[in-house]
This record gives structure tokens, C-alpha cells and sequence, in this order.
């Protein structure tokens, strides 16, 4: 009988590479879930990337899997997992980042949850969001979810804990969710690939209620784009998207540094990783071409008016203590009301954005960009502060992944180089309907400058 390698050895294997030993009986899903609860328990007190740890239910359910008949037909046999706080797990409450939800345990998993499940992943444990995931940092009063490459800074929001946990380790993919940029802004600031489906593909994952009027979506974040197609078929229920394959006839790419109004300003680091992005994919063949969203100042209200408006509805779906929430969760969710009550969120809105940025894919079918403007926020006590200064810094610091959400469409953040350290990353758009598209051209980038997985410093094998 031939010897196992210790399963510490796989803290810093892809969710692929570790389902596949699982299934073959390479190690068992038990010590798989031990390992990663280890390697959570020796770095979580730097990394604040959780709210709960689900240390005996995971070792529990990890056994479990062991002993299925069908653990070889599992794609996601043994994996360790970790969800963003806004999904229901049985046995453990949700919170959504926030005192003012209840602290009761749910009695059921959510459906996004219980697909996940079903694939043979373990889920260790809850991770950090801000308030109601209003931000793009996510702290709170028990904690800061800072990027492990330098934790100096946040993790990003409102998926910061999602990415901080897969960044350093502790999973190696992990459930998030994007409204504004959720998905993408943590990856960005983590070092890691994310993904966010548009509306066909969408509709195959259970947002539920906490949707923001079709403006968020759940999506994974992982080191490898192999392991985020293969997650992302899971909570979508299908099997189209886990063979990932660059494409193979050269494609027309659009690569933009522009900002989407002129209050913004990109940093010259955050340029250049676009136009390295296009350099690299027009030496692999493609035709790649400068060309820009045909953005409108109409998009910003538009976005702006989902955004306080989805947590007003929030208010009464999640049945919150409204005297509990942080002071600027409350005077967000006041101007939310004052627009649902004037009816300020409109349909047309995200028609019109939808339709003229349809122009830029009727000429190109993918489209390049910065993920963020500038360098991840600090990882400070955000939820503190005011509204003005959250939402300053926020969208001073964010503004490039919002509009996608407004249209739809599917969006990914990719790795590229570093800069003082810290990662990069672009943003790969396609119309709706086509995250292969997207997902075949990260692959390529992936292929073309592979990076580094994991960050420095915190246990993982270099990768």
C-alpha cells in the first residue's frame, strides 16, 4: 500500500487537485478538512477573514463524504470551503456583516448552499462582509479582513473575507458575491482570480431576495481559473463552463484605460496593466484594438439609486433592528427610501447602458480593463466612520466594476504583476450570455503570465 503524503502537504492545492485525490482515495476528506482548519485556527488572528468556524460540523460532514458510494462521481469531493455571512448554512446563523440581524441559527441550507454541498465541498466555516455588503471593505467590530499580501491594507469589500481566506490558504476557492464589484474588488486586492456571471447564467444560480434589482450575483473567488469555472458550474448547476479551453480562433479585444467620468482618476500603475494585458494577448494572436465603453454620467444615478435602494428593501427583507445598524448603514438605507419612494429605480435605466454597451460587442468580443483605479483602501475601522467618507473613498477608489452590474453582463478579475508588492489585475467583459468567452481568455492570461496563487507569509507552499 503506497504512502500518503501528509495532509498538511495540501494547503495550497487547487480545489481540483484535491477533489481528484479525494475521489481516487489519495486522502481522505476528513484530513483535508483537518489540515485547512489547522492552517485557519495558526493564521486567522492576522488575517480576520471569519465570522464562524464550523470546526466539528466540518469534521463531521468531511467524514461523511468519506463514506459516500458515490465520493467518486463528487466533483467537488472533499473540498474545503468557505461562504461569504449572507448565505443561509444550516445550523448557523446569518448575519450579513451586522448586529442588526438575528443571531438565531438557520434551519436549512439556502440552495446556493446545498448545491455546494451536494458537489462533496466541506464547508469550514462564514466569512466576513461589511454591513448589509454595502462596501468595498469589510470590517466590523470584531474585526478587519486585511489582503495577505499586505495587510496594511483591506482584503476589499464586500467579499473581503471570501478572498482573504482563499488568498492566504485557508480554502482554495470560496463563495462571494457582487453588487457593485464584490466578486472582483477583493479579488483585485487579494491576488486572485473572480468571476461574476450575467444574467443568463444568473438565473441559474438563487440570488434570492438580497439581489439589488438584478444588480448582484454569486460567483466564486479562487487562485485558478480552472477552480472558479468548475465552482461556478456547481452553483449554476451546470457542466458547460468546468472544461475551460483557450480559444482557439483569434478574437477581436478591446483594451480601455478610460474612466467612466471625469471626477475619476486611474492610476498610471493601473493603466499599464491593462496595456500589458492587451501586449500579451496580441502575441498570442489576437487582434487587439484601444476602444471604450461608450460611458454615460446617467449610469452613475443609476447605479447609485440600486444601490441605496436595495438596502432599503433589505431593511424589511432580512427583518433588521434598524436602531442596531452602524450609522452609516442607516443613513444609506434612509436615502434608499427616499428614492423608492419616488420611484427612482427604473428598468430603462440599465436597458439604455445595457444597449450601448451591446455596440462594443457587436465590434469586439471581449473587452480589457483596470479592475480598480488605484491601490486597495486601508484596512482600518471603515464601519465607523461616516457615510460621506465611506462612500468617497469607495467609489473614488472602485469605479470600473459598477457599470457591469448596472448592464448585466458577465465580468471576471484576473491577476497580472504586482506593483510595490501589491497584485494587479484586469477585468475581462463579454456580452451577456458568454463567460466562456471569459473565462477562455483569463485561461490564456493565466497560460501567458502565470502568478503567483497564494501570498507570502502565511504557511502555502510557493505557487
Amino acid at each position: 500500500m503506497s504512502q500518503q503524503p501528509a495532509p498538511e502537504s495540501w494547503i495550497g492545492a487547487s480545489a481540483t487537485e484535491m477533489a481528484a485525490a479525494v475521489r481516487d482515495g489519495r486522502v481522505s476528506a476528513r484530513a483535508l478538512a483537518e489540515a485547512h482548519l489547522d492552517h485557519l485556527a495558526a493564521v486567522e488572528h492576522r488575517l480576520g477573514a471569519f465570522v464562524t468556524v464550523r470546526r466539528q460540523a466540518a469534521l463531521d460532514e468531511a467524514e461523511a463524504i468519506d463514506g459516500r458510494d458515490d465520493r467518486a462521481d463528487l466533483p467537488l469531493a472533499g473540498v474545503p470551503v468557505a461562504v461569504k455571512d449572507i448565505v443561509d448554512v444550516a445550523g448557523e446563523p446569518t448575519r450579513f456583516g451586522s448586529r442588526a440581524t438575528s443571531p438565531d441559527p438557520k434551519d436549512a441550507d439556502e440552495q446556493i448552499v446545498a448545491r455546494i454541498r451536494a458537489a462533496g465541498a466541506v464547508i469550514i466555516g462564514k466569512t466576513r462582509c461589511p454591513e448589509l455588503s454595502l462596501w468595498g471593505t469589510s470590517d466590523d467590530p470584531e474585526g478587519i479582513a486585511v489582503s495577505p499580501w499586505d495587510p496594511s491594507r483591506t482584503a476589499g469589500g464586500s467579499s473581503g473575507g471570501s478572498a482573504a481566506a482563499v488568498a492566504a490558504g485557508v480554502v482554495p476557492v470560496a463563495l462571494a458575491s457582487d453588487g457593485l464589484g464584490s466578486v472582483r474588488i477583493p479579488a483585485a486586492a487579494c491576488g486572485l482570480f473572480g468571476i461574476k456571471p450575467g444574467t443568463d447564467l444568473a438565473a441559474a444560480v438563487v440570488d434570492g431576495e438580497h439581489h439589488w434589482f438584478g444588480m448582484s450575483r454569486f460567483g466564486p473567488v479562487a487562485t485558478t481559473v480552472e477552480d472558479a469555472a468548475l465552482f461556478l458550474d456547481v452553483i449554476a448547476g451546470t457542466e458547460r463552463l468546468r472544461e475551460v479551453t483557450e480559444t482557439a480562433r483569434p478574437l477581436s479585444i478591446a483594451v480601455s484605460w478610460a474612466p467612466p467620468s471625469p471626477t475619476v482618476q486611474i492610476r498610471r500603475h493601473w493603466k499599464e496593466v491593462a496595456i500589458e494585458a492587451g501586449r500579451l494577448l496580441r502575441s498570442a494572436g489576437h487582434a487587439v484594438t484601444r476602444a471604450d465603453p461608450a460611458y454615460e454620467l446617467a449610469t452613475v444615478p443609476a447605479v447609485l439609486a440600486r444601490w441605496v435602494g436595495g438596502a432599503a428593501r433589505d431593511l424589511d427583507l432580512l427583518d433588521i433592528d434598524e436602531a442596531a445598524l452602524q450609522p452609516r448603514t442607516r443613513r444609506h438605507i434612509a436615502m434608499g427610501q427616499a428614492v423608492l419612494e419616488r420611484d427612482l429605480v427604473r428598468p430603462e435605466q440599465a436597458g439604455h447602458w445595457r444597449d450601448r454597451l451591446g455596440e462594443l460587442f457587436e465590434e469586439h468580443d471581449v473587452l480589457v480593463l483596470p479592475t480598480l483605479a488605484g491601490d486597495p483602501l486601508k484596512a482600518t475601522t471603515w464601519h465607523t466612520q461616516g457615510w460621506t467618507s465611506n462612500a468617497m473613498a469607495n467609489l473614488l477608489a472602485y469605479p470600473l466594476t459598477a457599470a457591469f452590474n448596472l448592464a448585466d453582463v458577465p465580468a471576471a478579475a484576473v491577476p497580472l504583476w504586482h506593483h510595490n508588492g501589491r497584485p494587479l489585475s484586469v477585468q475581462v467583459v463579454a456580452a451577456p450570455g458568454r463567460e466562456d468567452l471569459v473565462l477562455s481568455v483569463a485561461a490564456e492570461l493565466q497560460r501567458l503570465r502565470p502568478w503567483t496563487r497564494h501570498a507570502p507569509g502565511w504557511g502555502v507552499p510557493t505557487s
